[in-house]
C-alpha cells in the first residue's frame, strides 16, 4: 500500500479517503481537515476513526454522564474519580481500593469465548494501570431467550471465556448475574468488574510528562487480531442476518497476562513510573493520545519499533491493533534499564518506542517518515460532541397503563403452591450453579462471600480482617416500564445488596447498555437512566468513580430493554462479622424489614406465570434503603441477626426459598395481618430485607428496628424441612431444590 506521510498529505488535499468505512461521519472527517489544516494521513485517519468511535469517545453519551459530577455527593473516601482507568476509594487502615465494570458485548456475540474471556483481560489491566493488585472479578450477563439454539451457542461459549481466563489469572469470580429476555437475542450484555486493592501511595494514573521520559511499550507482541473492534463492532448495529466481524475480536492469552501483572507490580514497587495506560479499545491509538493528552508536554513514537506478531501489519493496522496482553509506561531515563531487566526477568517483551517532548503534539514516524502530527487533546479528549434529540416513545403511556396488578392470581393454596414452584424453576430465580460452579470463587484464599450470596466479599488485609464487598445489579424490565426509577433500583439493590452482608456501601461504578443513539426512544431512556442514578447517588451519598457506555446494541430496529448495571462497593473492618443468606440454626425468628405493597410490574411473578411486561415498577424510597442500610450494618456488627437476604427479583418467597436451600433448613411462614398471602410472597416492594433473629436478641434487635423507625414484622420460624406457609401449602426442600436446580442444565444439555 502507499504510505501518507504528513508532507504528503499536505501536498495532496484532493485524496480521496475511506472515512465512511472507518464509521466515521462526513462533518466529523471535515472536522478533522479543520484541526490538521489539511487532509489527514492513513496512520491519522485510523487513530482519528477509532478514538471518535462512539465506545470510545462517548459523543453521544457525554452530555448526560456529566451529571454524575455535577451531582456527585461530597464523600471524604473519594481518592480518585471519573476520567481515569478506574475509580479509586479510601478503606482505611492505609489501603485504596480501585474498581470498575465494563462491557465487552458485541465482541461476545461474534466470538462467544474470545470476546467475554478478553473482556475479562481488558478490565483487569484497567485495575492493574491505577498501581493495584486484582483480587477478585465478577460477571453481570444478559442472554436471550433460554429456549433459543443461538443462546446454546452463546451462553456456554461467553461462560467458558470469562472462567477460563479469570481462573488462569488466578482471581476468585464472586459475584454477578445471569438473566435471560428473547430482547437480548441478538445482543447479549456480557458486562465485566475488576476489583484491585493498594497502598494509597501506590496509585498511578495515566500522563506523560518530562520532556525526555521514554515511552515503553510491554507485554504481548501486536498482531491483527481485534483491529476495528471498538470502532467497527461496538458502535453500530447488527444486522438481522447476525455476527460476521469475526477478525474484529482480540484474542486473549490469559497465562500472558498473568506474567504482566506481576511484572507490572514489581514495576510499581520499585517505582520506575512517571505514567502508565493500559492497551485496550483503540489499542496504541488510545495509549499514546491519552498518556500525551493527559501530560505536560508533547510524545515521538518510532512506530516500527513496535514488537509485531505479523510483520505484514501496515501502520494504520498497528495503530488500530487491539491486541491484548500489552500496557504503555512512561520511564525517566535513569529507570529504563531497571524497567527492562525486570521484564526480561518475567520473560515480558518491552521496547523503547518513544519519548516525551516538549511540544504539544503527538507525532509518529514509520522507517524515518512522520505520519502522524497531531494536537493529542483532538484525539484522546476533545472528539465530537452530539446532543442527540431524544423523545420519550409513543408507546410508553400504554405500557405503563397494561398493569400488572391486574393480572389473574392464585385462588388457592394449591395454585399458590403451583406459582411457587413455577418462578423458582423460572431460568431467572433458577440456581444459576451450573455456571458458578465452573468459576474458581475462592482462590487466593481471602474470598468471604461468593456466589449466590447477596454480595461477594473479600478480605484485603489478614491481621485486621479488612474487607470489601461488591454486588452488580440491573433490572431491565423496571428500566423499559421507567427508565428513571429502573436505574434508581438497580442502584437501591446493589446498595441494599452490598448492606445485607454488614459492609457499608461506599461507591458506585456502572454499566450503562442501551439500543441506538440514533433512535430517540433509546436515547431518551438513556437520559432518564442517567439522571434517575446520578439523582440516587446524590441521595445515597455513593459517587459514581467510573465506569462504561455500551450503545447499538440493537439488532435491525429491535434495541434490548435499556440495561443500566450497577456496581455498588463497600467497606466491612472485619469480614468475620459478615451476614451470609443461608438461614443456618432451626429455631430462629424471621423478620421481615421494610413495606410491603401490592407491586408487581416488571416483577419476577408477572414473567414466569403470565409472560407479561407492564405496569410501573416498584416504588422508590432512597431515604428508606439508606434507613435499611444502617440497621441491617448495625445488627451484622453487634451480632443481633445470623442470615439476611435482600428482598430483590421474586419477592419474599424467592428469598426464603434461596435462603432455606442454602442452609439447608425450612421455614414457616405466617401472614402478617391484613396482607394478602399473594402479594405477601410475590410483591417486589423495595427498601426491604428477610433475617434471621436468635431468639436471644430478638428484644435488641427489634427496639433498635422500632427506635429507628424501620418496620420489622415477625412472619415466622426457621424450622423443619420444608418451606409453609401456614394455612395455604408445605413443599419439601427436596422438592424446591429439584425444581430450583434442574432448569440450567436441563436448558444447556
Amino acid at each position: 500500500m502507499t504510505l501518507d506521510s504528513v508532507k504528503h498529505a499536505t501536498e495532496t488535499p484532493d485524496t480521496e479517503q475511506p472515512w465512511a468505512e472507518l464509521g466515521l461521519k462526513q462533518d466529523e472527517y471535515d472536522r478533522i481537515r479543520e484541526i490538521l489544516g489539511r487532509r489527514p494521513t492513513g496512520a491519522e485517519l485510523a487513530m482519528y476513526s477509532v478514538m471518535w468511535s462512539e465506545h470510545c469517545s462517548y459523543k453521544s453519551s457525554k452530555i448526560h454522564l456529566r451529571q454524575f459530577g455535577e451531582k456527585a455527593p461530597a464523600n471524604d473516601a473519594l481518592l480518585v474519580g471519573i476520567g481515569e482507568n478506574a475509580g479509586v476509594v479510601d478503606v482505611g487502615q492505609g489501603y485504596a481500593v480501585t474498581f470498575k465494570v465494563e462491557s465487552h458485548n458485541h465482541p461476545s456475540y461474534i466470538e462467544p469465548y474470545q470476546g467475554a474471556a478478553t473482556g475479562v483481560g481488558g478490565i483487569v489491566r484497567d485495575i492493574l494501570a491505577m498501581g493495584a493488585r486484582p483480587v477478585a472479578v465478577m460477571d453481570p450477563l444478559r442472554f436471550g431467550a433460554p429456549d433459543h439454539p443461538d443462546t446454546k451457542r452463546v451462553l456456554p461459549g461467553v461462560v467458558a471465556g470469562v472462567g477460563g481466563y479469570g481462573n488462569c489469572l488466578g482471581l476468585p469470580n464472586i459475584g454477578g448475574e445471569v438473566v435471560f429476555d428473547p430482547c437480548y437475542q441478538g445482543n447479549p450484555l456480557v458486562n465485566a468488574l475488576c476489583v484491585g486493592v493498594m497502598r494509597h501511595e501506590d496509585i498511578h494514573l495515566a500522563k506523560a510528562s518530562g520532556a525526555g521520559n521514554k515511552v515503553i511499550l510491554y507485554g504481548a507482541r501486536t498482531g491483527g487480531d481485534g483491529i476495528g473492534g471498538v470502532s467497527v463492532l461496538a458502535s453500530e448495529t447488527f444486522s438481522d442476518t447476525g455476527p460476521a466481524k469475526r477478525p474484529a475480536v482480540q484474542v486473549g492469552d490469559p497465562f500472558q497476562e498473568k506474567l504482566l501483572i506481576e511484572c507490572t507490580l514489581e514495576i510499581f514497587k520499585e517505582k520506575l513510573v512517571a505514567g502508565i495506560q493500559d492497551l485496550g479499545g483503540a489499542g496504541l491509538s488510545c495509549a499514546t493520545s491519552e498518556l500525551a493528552s493527559a501530560g505536560s508536554g508533547g510524545m515521538r513514537v518510532e512506530l516500527d519499533t513496535v514488537p509485531l506478531r505479523d510483520a505484514t501489519l501496515s501502520p494504520e493496522e498497528i495503530l488500530m491493533s487491539e491486541s491484548q496482553e500489552r500496557m504503555c509506561a512512561i520511564v525517566e531515563p535513569q529507570y529504563v534499564d531497571r524497567f527492562l531487566e525486570i521484564c526480561e526477568k518475567w520473560d515480558v517483551i518491552a521496547t523503547v518506542i518513544g519519548e516525551v517532548t516538549d511540544g504539544d503534539r503527538l507525532e509518529i514516524f514509520w522507517h524515518g517518515q512522520q505520519i502522524v502530527d497531531v494536537p493529542p487533546r483532538t484525539v484522546a479528549h476533545e472528539g465530537p460532541v452530539y446532543e442527540r434529540p431524544y423523545a420519550r416513545p409513543a408507546w410508553q403511556d400504554a405500557l405503563q397503563a397494561d398493569d400488572a396488578n391486574k393480572l389473574p392470581r392464585p385462588g388457592s393454596g394449591e395454585e399458590l403452591r403451583a406459582q411457587v414452584l413455577t418462578m423458582v424453576a423460572h431460568p431467572n430465580q433458577a440456581s444459576k450453579a451450573w455456571i458458578t460452579d465452573q468459576y474458581d470463587r475462592f482462590v487466593q484464599g481471602n474470598t468471604v462471600l461468593a456466589q449466590p450470596e447477596d454480595s461477594g466479599m473479600i478480605r484485603i488485609d489478614e491481621d485486621t480482617n479488612l474487607g470489601v464487598a461488591v454486588a452488580t445489579d440491573g433490572n431491565g424490565r423496571y428500566a423499559k416500564l421507567d427508565p428513571y426509577a429502573g436505574a434508581q433500583l438497580a442502584l437501591a439493590e446493589a446498595y441494599r445488596n452490598v448492606a445485607t452482608t454488614g459492609a457499608k456501601p461506599l461507591a458506585v461504578s456502572d454499566c450503562l447498555n442501551f439500543g441506538s443513539p440514533e433512535d430517540p426512544a433509546a436515547m431518551w431512556q438513556f437520559a432518564e437512566a442517567c439522571r434517575g442514578l446520578a439523582d440516587g447517588c446524590l441521595e445515597l451519598g455513593t459517587p459514581v468513580t467510573g465506569g462504561n457506555v455500551s450503545l447499538y446494541n440493537q439488532t435491525g430496529d429491535v434495541a434490548i430493554h435499556p440495561t443500566p448495571v450497577v456496581a455498588v462497593l463497600g467497606v466491612i473492618d472485619d469480614v468475620t462479622r459478615r451476614t451470609p443468606v443461608a438461614f443456618k440454626d432451626q429455631g430462629q425468628l424471621l423478620y421481615l424489614l421494610g413495606d410491603t405493597k401490592e407491586e408487581l410490574g416488571g416483577s419476577a411473578w408477572s414473567q414466569a406465570v403470565h409472560d407479561h411486561l407492564g405496569g410501573l415498577p416498584p416504588a422508590v424510597d432512597l431515604e428508606r434503603e439508606k434507613l435499611l442500610g444502617e440497621i441491617l450494618i448495625s445488627a451484622s456488627r453487634d451480632g443481633m441477626i445470623d442470615a439476611a437476604h435482600d428482598l430483590s427479583d421474586g419477592g419474599l418467597i424467592q428469598a426464603v426459598v434461596e435462603s432455606c436451600l442454602r442452609g439447608g433448613n425450612g421455614a414457616r411462614l405466617v401472614v402478617p395481618d391484613g396482607l394478602d398471602p399473594f402479594v405477601f410472597l410475590f410483591s417486589e416492594s423495595a427498601g426491604r430485607a428477610v433475617v434471621s433473629v436468635p431468639r436471644s436478641e430478638e428484644l435488641r434487635f427489634t427496639d433498635m428496628c422500632g427506635a429507628r423507625g424501620l418496620p420489622a414484622t415477625r412472619i415466622g420460624v426457621v424450622d423443619g424441612d420444608a418451606v409453609e406457609l401456614q394455612g395455604e401449602f408445605d413443599i419439601p426442600l427436596d422438592e424446591l431444590r429439584t425444581a430450583h436446580e434442574g432448569t440450567i442444565p436441563a436448558i444447556l444439555a
